[in-house]
């Protein structure tokens, strides 16, 4: 949303795709001990990107990650901005924590993966941050629909 002010206090749902949706980042499969569940097995490149979205509260004191799901092209996540005392005057907004987070990413492979952009949503309730968030739960199993039709036709 143009108006709004991305520096403030909220939780936000990003999504960041790789270049191309490129499938780097994770492998998903149905685990075998597991039933029919879905298993997310992180690739190198997935290691590093888990390792960075851990890092942004150690970078960002008022940021913390709530949630995230690392799909083969994509990243889910949940982003929290919580200022004790309110918006500094150059306080840092969620474009510019996201592209931070890209380029640290982008200098410890040493090479760029990142689709330019990301979608955001702004979370606006309880029941909006629960749909969130059962929506990365799901994804997985969504995912390995989508590959089992694909792979049917």
């Amino acid at each position: 949303m143009p108006e709004f002010d991305y520096a403030q206090n909220g939780v936000y749902f990003l999504t960041i795709c790789t270049q191309n949706r490129a499938q780097v980042l994770s492998i998903v499969s149905v685990g075998a001990a597991s039933g029919r569940q879905p298993q997310v097995q992180l690739t190198g490149v997935g290691e590093i990107v888990a390792q960075t979205l851990e890092e942004i509260p150690l970078r960002y004191s008022h940021v913390s990650v709530d949630h995230y799901v690392i799909m083969p092209d994509h990243v889910h996540l949940l982003l929290r901005v919580e200022r004790k005392s309110g918006r500094p005057l150059a306080a840092p907004t969620v474009s510019h924590i996201v592209n931070q987070w890209k380029g640290a990413v982008t200098r410890r492979l040493g090479k760029a993966i990142w689709q330019k952009g990301f979608y955001d949503h702004i979370v606006r309730d309880v029941y909006d941050y629960q749909v969130r968030w059962q929506y990365m739960e799901e994804n997985p199993q969504r995912w390995l629909q989508k590959t089992e039709q694909l792979e049917r036709t």
